[in-house]
């Protein structure tokens, strides 16, 4: 998050984040509607925001990095070129070296696209790694304000 755009990374409330999108043309494919594999680029951005929010910073990770490990989603309804979308992700649990997330996708309210997400914590030659205790501390809190 900046100062000068604080709201760019999207919002936390309620243990729920919340991040803003536009669909823009390059978004769409020849139907008109968001292209399928877009979603998942918008959860990606939901994911790596929320963890901003939460002071996690995944530069900052020096050797270690998150990878999708488990992803199961429907997709509900089309969105289309100019809707205002909104990626919520709340996390529901925190073990070891995983987490996972849920996340939608909605516009107006409607859900478009929904997701059960688990990702892990791998060092750089790809072997999981325990998360780190005070990122643990976060996303535990994180968890257990969604219950």
């Amino acid at each position: 998050m900046t100062e000068a755009w604080p709201d760019l990374a999207g919002r936390l409330s309620g243990g729920r984040h919340f991040l803003p999108v536009r669909v823009y043309y390059e978004d769409t494919d020849v139907g008109g509607v968001v292209y399928h594999a877009n979603y998942l680029r918008y959860c990606e951005r939901g994911r790596t925001d929320l963890l901003r929010m939460l002071g996690i910073r995944q530069s900052a990770l020096e050797d270690l990095g998150f990878v999708v490990r488990r992803m199961e989603c429907e997709f509900l309804r089309p969105g289309r070129l100019d809707d205002l979308l909104v990626v919520e992700t709340s996390c529901s649990a925190v073990m070891g070296a995983r987490l996972t997330l849920q996340q939608q996708v909605l516009r107006s309210g409607e859900v478009l696209f929904s997701a059960a997400v688990t990702v892990a914590l791998i060092d750089g030659r790809g072997r999981p790694r325990r998360l780190p205790a005070d990122m643990l501390a976060r996303l535990k809190s994180l968890a257990e304000s969604n219950l």
